[in-house]
């Protein structure tokens, strides 16, 4: 250990820290310059490029907290650093963030740095946040010049109609809309229609946040009607309805719709934020239920959402009793899933062996969880948080569970005094597996269940993603009702997979095999074989049959395989279909867009 003079560990101390800070601070430029970008790719329709942009901010965060370790390493010998002069270099990081526009994010990257240059014993002690020491309210009235989180309309002076066009325009993007003037006829017909004629209170008034939420091929306008005591979400996706040229697609009214835009099976928004804490607060008005970890992965910010999670999950803990157990359902062959009953989350970890059929290794599922990461995952995959070295105590593990884990784990489990340590987790919202969910639920529930199984392969499909095994124990429905596929070990791409259509069996004995007759390459997909495990059920197979028959004709997938290598990308829509207001009020649009013409038969959510 290196001992220091004090008033030497004191500016060493500064100057690490100081590091740090640059190091976040570089870090969080580059994450707002993508926000800033993604405004220009929208206007061109650069759907490519978005994607990119989208991709590769997932992995900057990374390459800037390796940055800073390696200069830390470089510059001050940080492996050597004694405690006292953490202790110092974490008061003095505290004193540079008390002006600070993004302090818990800050937080969370010094959290990140510290715990790769120092060893698991530190994680909770003095030397990192655990809690956060800087408060995030009212961080705006420092700068009153700042830019604002929000903008304040109000109506009773110009008119609802002229007050939401003003809101549109204030946008100030580049390419022109269509018929901005129908479009917002149709939004002020679509807030009667749901909310009647209401009274106009003193303080009547339209929030919106300053910056669009930009994902998929759609940018995102985000607000909050307030009546007197009546607090109405609102959110109005922006499309091209023809290259160049814009469109209000419909508008979102009712919270549930909100809910789903912002789920864990949705990629992140690219969304410009100067104080993120002040966006987070603002969507928590429109969303209360929603935990801040999972607004805070949504606009993109994942590993500050991922260091909420693990505080709301030791602040469970705290208040909890009951014991982490083995997940119900089908045993994975690949994967071994506990859960805690009062916890809304599973936690998966791969096994050391996997039995035959499966042949792969633990680096190569970890390439596939990476893989949906980094991919649109359009409203049907699940997010995952990684966890390295996480400590569960022993007197909250079933028996059963902890015997488990040490026949199919035991690479992945330390034991440190009363903890369990796993070395490495996946942790992923808890979802009714859809093989429970059919075998438990009446008609309507296998009707409905069905239904979006269907429209949840084809929309992975459409966006190259082949879910390899496809058997009901591998999705899930969510508490709305949607159906989302959570088993990645066997994803690949659409576009390297070979599909076929079954050969004819070339006699009796063919016929009657149990094994193909015909070979089978690696990459090879015979979608009419699939009935074979999905129609055991005569009730699931009527609905089945009604809905996605299509789903076993090769042709379906062959076509969607050709539009992919076309480079093309078709529209994805995380709402219903009936509420477009090309659908909803067909008198005012009097064609079909020529970018709907367009589209291989894009199913929509």
């Amino acid at each position: 250990m290196n001992h220091f003079p004090k008033l030497l560990s004191s500016q060493i101390g500064f100057d690490v820290a100081q590091t740090m800070l640059e190091g976040f601070d570089r870090h969080y430029r580059i994450f707002r310059d993508a926000a800033i970008h993604a405004k220009t790719l929208f206007e061109a329709g650069d759907w490519h490029g978005l994607q990119r942009l989208a991709r590769d901010r997932i992995a900057s965060y990374d390459d800037r907290v390796q940055e800073c370790v390696h200069l830390l390493e470089d510059e001050y010998d940080a492996e050597n650093i004694d405690s006292e002069v953490w202790q110092q270099i974490k008061l003095h990081y505290i004193g540079l963030l008390t002006t600070h526009r993004q302090p818990e994010c800050a937080e969370t990257f010094f959290n990140s740095v510290s715990c790769k240059i120092l060893h698991r014993s530190y994680f909770n002690n003095d030397f990192i946040f655990v809690r956060p020491a800087i408060s995030t309210e009212y961080i705006e009235n420092d700068e009153p010049a700042a830019k604002p989180t929000y903008r304040a309309y109000y109506p009773g002076t110009d008119g609802l109609a002229a007050t939401l066009e003003r809101v549109v325009t204030n946008f100030q993007l580049d390419t022109p809309f269509e018929d901005l003037t129908r479009d917002v006829a149709c939004v002020v017909q679509s807030i009667r229609e749901a909310f009647g004629v209401f009274d106009e209170a003193p303080n009547f008034q339209i929030h919106v946040l300053s910056s669009l939420f930009y994902r998929n091929k759609a940018a995102y306008i985000v607000g909050r009607i307030i009546n007197g005591d009546a607090l109405l979400p609102f959110a109005v996706p922006l499309r091209h309805v023809k290259p160049g040229v814009l469109a209000l697609d419909t508008v979102l009214l009712k919270r549930e719709q909100l809910l789903i835009i912002f789920s864990f099976s949705h990629s992140y928004f690219l969304v410009d934020m100067e104080v993120p804490s002040a966006y987070v607060e603002f969507l928590r008005t429109v969303m209360p239920a929603k935990p801040k970890a999972e607004i805070y992965t949504s606009v993109g910010l994942q590993k500050q959402g991922k260091n909420l999670f693990y505080r709301d999950l030791l602040h469970h803990l705290k208040h909890s009793s009951d014991r982490f157990i083995v997940a119900p359902g089908i045993k994975g062959l690949v994967m071994l899933v506990f859960t805690l009953p009062s916890f809304p989350y599973v936690f998966k970890l791969i096994k050391d062996n996997f039995p035959p059929p499966k042949e792969t290794t633990r680096a190569q599922i970890q390439q596939k969880y990476l893989l949906v990461k980094r991919h649109d995952r359009l409203g049907r995959m699940a997010d995952t948080l990684e966890y390295s070295s996480v400590a569960l105590p022993l007197a909250r593990l079933d028996e059963t569970l902890l015997r488990e884990l040490e026949e199919e784990v035991p690479s992945l489990i330390e034991y440190d005094g009363e903890n369990l340590v796993i070395r490495h987790m996946y942790i992923e919202r808890r979802m009714i597996p859809l093989n429970l969910f059919l075998q438990n639920g009446n008609d309507d529930d296998i009707e409905h269940g069905i239904k979006e199984y269907g429209n949840a392969v084809k929309e992975l499909i459409q966006a190259n993603i082949f879910p390899g095994d496809m058997l009901y124990k591998n999705f899930g429905v969510t508490r709305h009702g949607r159906v989302v596929f959570y088993d990645y070990d066997e994803i690949e791409y659409l576009t390297d997979c070979n599909v076929r259509a079954v050969p004819a069996p070339r006699n009796e004995e063919d016929e009657m095999s149990d094994e193909p007759w015909y070979r089978v390459g690696p990459h090879d997909i015979f979608p009419e074989t699939y009935g074979t495990f999905l129609l055991g059920d005569p009730r699931v197979r009527r609905s089945f049959m009604r809905h996605h028959a299509d789903l076993f004709e090769p042709e379906l997938w062959q076509r969607y395989k050709d539009f992919l290598l076309k480079g093309e990308l078709p529209d994805f829509f995380p709402y219903d279909q009936s509420v477009r207001f090309c659908v909803r009020y067909p008198e005012r649009f009097a064609e079909t867009t020529d970018a709907e013409a367009n589209e291989p038969n894009v199913r929509v959510a």
